[in-house]
């Protein structure tokens, strides 16, 4: 299929690469991955020109701006990864457009940040690598808390996708994970850790409080479609100090998005479609993690949906959800 739109398309800069040898892990991949996330100019383009990719709206890599502790630098280095993803858009026009990094040390910056992204550098929305670490290293904050309120009022208020993308959880909270470290990254806690935050946000009261939120996740829907049945049913015998007004499948079914990232497997996509349903399913490659042509291959070859859904799936559902005028 040409025309795809695609996003989670990662990008770093200096000061955030080195947060991808995490992800590389004992693979040996590290140099590929740094030269590949930090190319905006040459071999992605070619890339997605190969896998029938017609547009990527980037974002930075995880977890970068989420696990600088201090408040002023982070700050100062979401709007240095911000200006540089704006120059990008800039030099190629059609091709690239931005989803803004933020600084959620500090909800008030964080949202003032995503106000300029939005209405000075034209970017689409918001992507945030899971849960902020501020000021001590065994810190994670979480944004269903209420020091969050003010920052999605700001969301709310500006009307722009959130995607809340995946980190590795921190050494001094991974027991569950101890003489296992494979279980800690992309294989299993990734989505453990972006379920659990997902459905924290669900479990709040936050889409009472704020109705017309749209937030993204990725990975066929981190494993929350597959058990989504379940925890309404267990919730329904004893809610246990669930703060929503409604069944969270309901919250998720309408303020959820899911993208095919890095998990490009029929089962996964047949679960996530007919849980969520084809309007609220979207590709994307997850470059350089994955590679383009592998999504590519998959996504226009499975037979999960007809070639109506894919044109949906794989671009006119972007369109619509990032408000996209023109294209089409």
């Amino acid at each position: 299929m040409k025309g795809k739109i695609a996003f989670e398309e990662h990008m770093a800069i200096v000061d955030t690469v080195e947060d991808t040898r995490s992800f590389a892990g004992d693979s040996g991949n590290f140099d590929e991955f740094t030269d590949d996330i930090l190319d905006l100019d040459n071999k992605r383009i070619a890339y997605m020109d190969k896998a029938g990719i017609e547009l990527a709206i980037l974002s930075l890599n995880a977890p970068a701006i989420q696990s600088i502790l201090d408040t002023d630098v982070a700050i100062e280095t979401s709007r240095a990864a911000n200006d540089k993803l704006a120059e990008a858009v800039k030099r190629h026009p059609g091709r690239y457009l931005a989803l803004a990094a933020l600084p959620m040390q500090d909800p008030i910056a964080a949202g003032e940040e995503l106000k300029r992204c939005v209405n000075e550098l034209g970017f689409k929305g918001a992507l945030v690598n899971g849960f902020t670490q501020r000021d001590v290293a065994d810190s994670a904050y979480y944004y269903d808390i209420p020091e969050y309120r003010d920052f999605w009022q700001v969301v709310s208020d500006v009307d722009v996708p959130f995607y809340l993308h995946p980190r590795m959880q921190i050494p001094e909270r991974s027991q569950t994970y101890e003489g296992h470290p494979w279980l800690k990254s992309s294989p299993w806690g990734f989505a453990v850790e972006t379920s659990t935050h997902a459905l924290r946000l669900c479990g709040s009261g936050l889409f009472d409080d704020f109705s017309n939120l749209k937030i993204v996740i990725g990975h066929q829907g981190e494993g929350i479609p597959f058990g989504l049945w379940r925890i309404d049913a267990r919730m329904r015998f004893s809610p246990r100090g669930y703060r929503g007004k409604r069944l969270l499948g309901d919250y998720f079914r309408e303020h959820f998005h899911v993208t095919v990232s890095g998990n490009y497997n029929d089962a996964a996509f047949r679960c996530a479609v007919d849980v969520l349903g084809v309007d609220r399913m979207y590709f994307c490659s997850d470059y350089p993690f994955e590679r383009m042509q592998d999504a590519a291959d998959w996504f226009d070859n499975t037979d999960v949906i007809d070639d109506s859904a894919r044109l949906k799936i794989g671009r006119t559902n972007a369109i619509r959800l990032f408000d996209l005028d023109g294209a089409g």
